[in-house]
């Protein structure tokens, strides 16, 4: 049927997601999900909803999320903007923030959907290398640019930058806009939100899927200057005007709200990830620094495709990528403890 498909169509390359196969059960390491369930909280809170009151449409504003994502940041609801996740998200930001006559930037290695967004949107871009030691230095995002994008913590390479570098960043260039990716910020950094009270060009993306176990359920949001959330819902009232379920918005308002759950899981994960990069050492992995739920690691023989596929054959699905600079390693998701041992035994046997 390709010869019904616009020129647009033929020439996108689309985002390849972690594999998903269901020839038998796996422990999954490869997509970066939480180990653990959502809060009870979330789950009473969608039983609740689940009446006679499902026939309606959805708030198509949320505003019982975006409240009660202002809340717990200490902004008003008109800086908060909320999506089918946080692709959903990111893509409006592409569409309605980023493209311009000069070149976006973003760093060569990370998240493999920036490229894409900016192919389908047809922006023009430019990839700015990561250091040798796979760091990034936002001094190298310079010069005259349609806006800069960047993950932080970086992925798939799990490094952080600071609150400083960012500052530094926006100070220099304000002329664009800045987004910063946060959808691993629970587990190690510092969030920029802080900063979107001074620099009316920051946007901040983050992501129920991680921290707050929401993967399923396919919520994201964005803090920023009240400008920026409105070129954000004016794209999307020109796409969907209902991206939210029901069940969605009173789910995310309440994991958003329990404080404690969320403390809990995010402070497990980092501790079980302390323990596995421990255990990959031992083996001679060399593990980068991560922030992240999950590391970036290569194996000491440097061959991670071999590697990869035995852990398959062995039960454990890990990512990973055949690209320049990092197909010698693995990105490798934390679990829960009895994942990460059963994991480390099998890699310890091959």
């Amino acid at each position: 049927m390709s010869q019904y498909w616009s020129q647009l169509v033929h020439g996108l390359a689309p985002y390849v997601p972690g594999e998903q196969p269901k020839d038998q059960r796996y422990i999954k390491l490869n997509t970066n999900e939480c180990p653990y369930p959502p809060s009870p909280k979330v789950l009473e809170a969608i039983h609740a909803a689940a009446d006679g009151t499902l026939r309606l449409y959805p708030d198509p504003n949320a505003d019982a999320l975006k409240d009660a994502i202002a809340e717990h940041y200490g902004v008003t609801r008109a800086n908060v903007f909320v999506g089918n996740g946080s692709d959903e998200v990111l893509a409006h930001a592409f569409h309605g923030l980023l493209k311009h006559d000069a070149p976006l930037l973003f760093p060569d290695i990370s998240y493999s959907f920036y490229p894409v967004y900016a192919n389908l949107y047809q922006i023009e871009v430019k990839q700015v290398p990561l250091q040798a030691d796979f760091s990034l230095d936002l001094a190298n995002f310079s010069g005259k640019n349609g806006g800069v994008i960047f993950p932080n913590p970086n992925a798939p390479t799990s490094m952080a930058v600071g609150l400083d570098a960012i500052e530094t960043l926006l100070q220099r260039n304000h002329g664009s806009v800045v987004v910063v990716d946060e959808a691993y910020i629970d587990f190690g950094g510092e969030s920029a939100i802080p900063l979107t009270a001074q620099y009316p060009n920051l946007l901040v993306v983050q992501t129920f899927s991680k921290s707050r176990s929401l993967a399923g359920l396919r919520v994201g949001f964005a803090v920023g200057h009240s400008d920026l959330v409105d070129a954000l819902e004016r794209v999307k009232n020109s796409f969907n005007s209902y991206p939210l379920g029901r069940m969605a918005i009173v789910g995310a308002a309440a994991a958003m709200r329990d404080k404690a759950y969320f403390e809990a899981i995010r402070q497990k994960i980092m501790a079980t990830r302390a323990s596995t990069v421990q255990g990959l050492q031992a083996l001679g992995f060399t593990v980068l620094p991560s922030a992240a739920n999950f590391v970036f690691a290569r194996p000491p023989t440097g061959n991670a495709e071999e590697t990869y596929l035995k852990l398959k054959q062995h039960g454990v699905l890990v990512r990973y990528f055949n690209k320049p600079r990092i197909n010698e390693y693995l990105r490798i998701t934390i679990g829960t403890d009895a994942e990460m041992s059963e994991f480390m035994r099998i890699l310890s046997a091959l």
